[in-house]
């Protein structure tokens, strides 16, 4: 009974001050409930089909993202990565992991002014080859790195 009373008041504290920085007008709702945009790119089952409903048709391979893990991950349920990107502009760094079920991982959204540079740990299931899709000035690029998954792993 006292894991659901903290439950509650945590959740109730949250909303609190979530309701309380939106009356004060320091974020507004649209920057804090979760974004729908992406829904049918999570959705798809490889990596062309998700980079299509992302907008990217065609991106081009560029040495300005560099895609930050280790080459040979020991425990493929938690693989930490970084992406960072040089590209003028940057405008969302996105994370495609090509033989995972839904190859979509994550995708961030880069405010103007700050470093294009994202970290995150993501689950994957067997060795395969990891894409950095990045929006910059309207055009999209992109880099790919191969991460080989251990018998130790996710699914070995």
């Amino acid at each position: 009974m006292k894991q659901s009373r903290r439950r509650a008041l945590k959740a109730g504290g949250g909303a609190g001050v979530l309701a309380l920085l939106c009356a004060a007008g320091v974020v507004s709702p649209g920057d804090v409930l979760a974004q729908s945009g992406n829904q049918a790119a999570f959705a798809m089952k490889t990596v062309r089909e998700a980079m299509r409903a992302l907008g990217a048709q065609a991106p081009a391979v560029s040495a300005a993202i560099q895609i930050k893990a280790s080459e040979i991950a020991e425990n493929g349920a938690v693989v930490p990565i970084s992406i960072e990107s040089k590209l003028p502009g940057t405008e969302s760094i996105t994370l495609l992991i090509e033989k995972n079920p839904n190859p979509l991982a994550a995708s961030f959204t880069i405010p103007a002014g700050t470093e294009p540079n994202v970290s995150t740990r993501v689950k994957i299931g067997e060795s395969s080859d990891v894409y950095a899709l990045v929006k910059a000035e309207g055009k999209f690029y992109m880099a790919k790195k191969e991460i080989k998954i251990t018998l130790g792993g996710c699914g070995g």
